[in-house]
């Protein structure tokens, strides 16, 4: 079991992690998730005693990483795939490893198998491919047999196959009674592979439950009815009669409508006493990921904004682009950079529009017309990307 109590970490006057608690049990596959940036790379860090935490312990059956005996041999972990060096082969990388620990070499073998590199192990591991080094560094993980995994970003680079291999295999590792911690950013696959999941943002704890009850306490779970189209008067009978039970009907786009506040056979019930006819009856529940925005909407540092440039760009007569209409357009923002052009008065904090100027490289050259320097020479074809010759798993020989 891995257990992290009060957990902190600051890098001068920067907090990664603050007062962190929680434990992952064995038996079920637990997920770690977070926004960019909360945390979630230094906690395992720290758990694996890569980092030193500034308060608080983080321990791994008890006992802190570095104390552990013969750590590998019931602690593996994935955190950066590209932690190999380029020149080794994936046999000889797998067999450094396994010789620092005291596992047989025939092991190397078997994970070599398990992760389906078993025909690519003699090549260097720079021309392996992004899913190719995943694969690699899952069976450094799993080289010493540990009862104990720790996953960052396992899927990243893989295809659809190599997904699929990795949410089996972690189930699998969790149904023989090992500790399975994944992090990932794939809300989806989360869905399908973790059962219990732990949620931080900015360093700080938001959800430790099951991924039912996360979605539960973080959703509005809703109803959709539909009536007759071609009978209107049906739908509002309904809309009242669910008002009456308390309930909230809200129209959609398309006709049917969004029930809240009461469960579907209740739902049924009234129509039926209403002698309304349904066309439709359904439950909808919201997504892990649906769940997981609602959630930490609030503890999100890295934000897209619109490109300020966009209004550089020259917009065809008759045509506003919404938030920047021109000049008299009803229920939009002034332009400013078209008020410019139109030689307005720009507004505070706009700077003076610059005098008028060709283009900064020369006007573009019509098409077919000669280089100004003679025909270039043909460009290099690129080399050839590696490509992934990796061949499915076989069974864990373990």
């Amino acid at each position: 079991m891995i257990e992290a109590v009060g957990l902190t970490k600051r890098y001068g006057a920067k907090t990664a992690v603050y007062n962190l608690s929680f434990q992952v049990r064995p038996g079920t596959v637990t997920g770690f998730l977070g926004p960019n940036g909360s945390g979630k790379s230094t906690t395992m860090r720290m758990i694996l005693g890569l980092d030193a935490p500034t308060s608080g312990t983080a321990t791994i059956a008890g006992r802190p990483f570095r104390s552990l005996p013969n750590a590998p041999r019931q602690v593996g972990a994935l955190l950066d795939a590209k932690a190999v060096h380029g020149g080794r082969s994936a046999r000889a990388h797998l067999l450094s490893l396994a010789q620092l620990s005291g596992i047989p070499a025939r092991r190397v073998d078997e994970v070599l198998g398990v992760v389906g590199l078993q025909d690519v192990a003699g090549r260097r591991s720079k021309g392996f491919s992004l899913g190719m080094g995943q694969r690699l560094g899952i069976a450094s993980a799993l080289l010493g047999d540990p009862q104990v995994l720790l996953f960052d970003e396992p899927v990243n680079g893989l295809d659809p196959e190599g997904i699929l291999w990795v949410r089996n295999l972690m189930k699998q590792l969790a149904s023989e009674g090992r500790t399975v911690f994944v992090s990932s950013h794939l809300m989806s696959e989360m869905a399908l592979t973790a059962e219990h999941l732990i949620v931080i943002g900015r360093g700080q704890l938001l959800a430790d439950m099951s991924v039912k009850d996360f979605i539960s306490a973080n959703s509005a779970d809703f109803a959709r009815v539909r009536t007759p189209d071609s009978e209107p008067e049906q739908r509002e009978k309904l809309t009242a009669a669910i008002g009456e039970a308390g309930g909230q009907a809200t129209p959609e786009p398309d006709g049917a409508l969004r029930v809240t506040g009461l469960p579907l056979p209740r739902i049924s019930d009234l129509a039926h006493e209403a002698d309304v006819r349904l066309w439709e009856l359904s439950p909808h529940q919201a997504s892990l990921e649906e769940a997981y925005m609602r959630m930490t909407q609030g503890a999100v540092d890295y934000r897209s904004t619109s490109d300020p440039r966009a209004g550089l760009q020259e917009v065809p007569a008759g045509y506003a682009p919404p938030g920047y209409g021109g000049p008299g357009v009803p229920g939009q923002m002034p332009n400013p950079y078209a008020q410019q052009a139109a030689g307005a008065v720009p507004g505070p904090g706009y700077p003076p529009p610059a005098p008028a100027q060709g283009h900064p490289y020369g006007a573009p050259a019509p098409y077919a017309a000669p280089h100004p320097y003679g025909q270039p020479p043909a460009a290099p074809m690129p080399p050839a990307a590696p490509v992934d010759q990796t061949v499915p798993h076989t069974e864990d020989a373990r």
